[in-house]
């Protein structure tokens, strides 16, 4: 889950065409992904290290609105309501409930997933590629913090659209990790309930207040 959290849903240039191309196509995306009250993704996302022989496949979906977002990913549910994070699991029938969200400062929230590149990275223009009938264009961001366990990562993005299509990172350690949308839906009816805990939903369960 924290894997996920940190590549879900973390740039020094060649040149400086590159990277002005680089940085305007962002502020595209970065425009874009505002403009919406709220998104809901279904993706994909692979873990692999072919040193180790490792290779991981699962499927999630989340919904976001500004801050707040609901996350399903590998039978677990992450809620959170503006002001605390809720992590419930129906196979432990434990609910852990923390406040302290941002203690690791490589970590992307699924609030930050679709805007985490506007700090902290160099960036410049990558490969253009055909998926599917698709013109995905890649820009790679670097992290700037040198102890970061992030190598590099390739953002793919939507030529049309302007919409991410997929992220690509790899790690210090050779891991690669990628979260390709399936789905990218906007502006849908949400349920008002949708990012509130319901304790009375969950009496059987242990709760774990970390607070």
């Amino acid at each position: 889950m924290k894997k996920f959290l940190t590549i879900i849903f973390t740039i020094v240039s060649i040149s400086s065409f590159s990277q002005n191309k680089a940085k305007a196509l962002l502020d595209q995306v970065s425009a874009k992904v505002r403009s919406y009250d709220n998104i809901s993704l279904d993706f994909k996302y692979t873990l692999e290290n072919l040193a180790e022989h490792i290779k991981q496949e699962t499927r999630g979906d989340v919904v976001m609105q500004g801050d707040k977002y609901r996350l399903n990913i590998l039978g677990i549910t992450r809620l959170f309501d503006g002001e605390k994070m809720y992590t419930i699991s129906t196979e432990d029938e434990e609910v852990t409930i923390s406040s302290n969200i941002e203690t690791d400062s490589d970590a992307i929230t699924p609030s930050k997933m679709l805007s985490f590149y506007e700090d902290g990275h160099t960036y410049k223009m990558d490969i253009e590629q055909n998926i599917k009938g698709r013109k995905i264009q890649y820009v790679k961001l670097i992290p700037i913090d040198s102890n970061s366990e992030i190598k590099q990562m390739l953002l793919g993005i939507d030529a049309q659209t302007k919409h991410i299509y997929n992220l690509i990172q790899t790690g210090i350690n050779g891991t690669k990790t990628t979260l390709t949308v399936n789905s990218f839906k906007t502006n849908a009816p949400l349920s008002k309930t949708l990012f509130t805990f319901d304790a009375n939903k969950y009496k059987a369960y242990y709760i774990n207040n970390l607070d």
